[in-house]
């Protein structure tokens, strides 16, 4: 990496988890920080080489307000991991999740001006469909709009500012429960161009492949009061509203990693999107109408706007605030430094 890049997982795996091992030694032929959260169930005496574990002891001892206000066994521990990046002068932070095995491309160079589709103006597009012929969707996407037609790329690729970036997983991708009580999901996404969404056009992106410039930081946040199904995409949404107000695009690209997903309970994933299925739609119309303020230093004022929304309509519980003031708190003090 050219630039100072940190990649953060939050896992209570074990050392020899075959994904842990990868990154461990690719992150440093690659110059990149490599930074492990843990939480309660984490094997003690955790040790990987070239692997910056933090236990929850160790993250206990840290100056950040945060550590001491987010809940354990959540997977909002994670923000502990992005304040340490942050902490250590990162530009670039990456996320990913330790059953992704990194392919061929996951360590080209990151740049946030990317040549790209811009669409604009869409409304929901399945952005998986631009990718795949298959009916296949992402897991957080609003299910009275799955028979929208595939989206037409209208427009030539430009240059696009994308302070965020999804990248697709092959294998076993990011979907949600029903498509996995109902379909087989083993899927090749294709190479195509970039897709870059930009204001009033909505797709759910995850944390399992995700790149984050500096200017982005801000809107990492994953809630810890709310389904552990969506967190990262109600943080997602957040952070496509709050994009529209800066002029960015959310940046969506070939599959760089491979999934061997983790043992789940389908129907127990199932439960846990109910909010997200009922939900979704309603909550990026209430976010679409919020009157936000541009530019950086109105981003905090953003994020607590658009979290009102989740706690207005009781699907964050108000015991979220707190933890929201706290990581703004700490992320102001970092990002100064």
């Amino acid at each position: 990496m050219n630039n100072k890049a940190f990649l953060i997982i939050t896992s209570i795996a074990p050392p020899d988890n075959r994904v842990l091992k990868v990154f461990a030694k690719e992150c440093l032929t690659h110059n990149t920080g490599f930074i492990v959260i843990g939480d309660t169930k984490s094997p003690a005496g955790f040790k990987l080489d070239n692997c910056d574990f933090y236990s929850i002891d160790r993250q206990s001892d840290l100056p950040f307000k945060l550590a001491q206000s987010l809940p354990t066994r959540k997977y909002s521990r994670k923000n502990i991991g992005y304040l340490l990046a942050m902490m250590q002068g990162a530009e670039i932070i990456i996320e990913t999740d330790d059953d992704n095995f990194p392919l061929n491309g996951f360590w080209d160079e990151r740049t946030r001006n990317v040549q790209a589709y811009p669409q604009s103006e869409k409304g929901w597009v399945n952005i998986y469909r631009f990718f795949t012929q298959k009916n296949v969707w992402p897991r957080g996407f609003a299910l009275e709009y799955l028979n929208n037609p595939p989206m037409a790329i209208d427009s030539a690729a430009l240059y696009v500012h994308c302070p965020i970036q999804q990248g697709l997983a092959d294998g076993n991708p990011d979907v949600d429960a029903i498509f996995r009580l109902t379909s087989e999901v083993s899927i090749k996404f294709n190479p195509s161009g970039n897709i870059a969404l930009g204001r009033n056009t909505w797709c759910p992106f995850n944390s399992q492949n995700t790149t984050w410039f500096r200017e982005a930081f801000p809107l990492l946040y994953l809630p810890s009061y709310c389904s552990f199904r969506m967190t990262d995409i109600w943080r997602g949404f957040v952070a496509q509203r709050i994009a529209w107000a800066n002029n960015w695009s959310v940046l969506f690209h070939k599959a760089t990693v491979f999934q061997e997903r983790n043992e789940h309970d389908y129907l127990a994933d199932f439960k846990d999107e109910i909010p997200g299925y009922l939900n979704n739609g309603k909550i990026c119309n209430e976010l679409q109408k919020i009157d936000l303020k541009s530019g950086p230093e109105h981003i905090f004022e953003n994020i607590l706007k658009c979290y009102d929304v989740f706690i207005r309509d009781q699907l964050i519980s108000p015991d979220e605030l707190p933890i929201l003031n706290d990581w703004i708190q700490d992320c102001s003090q970092w990002l100064k430094k």
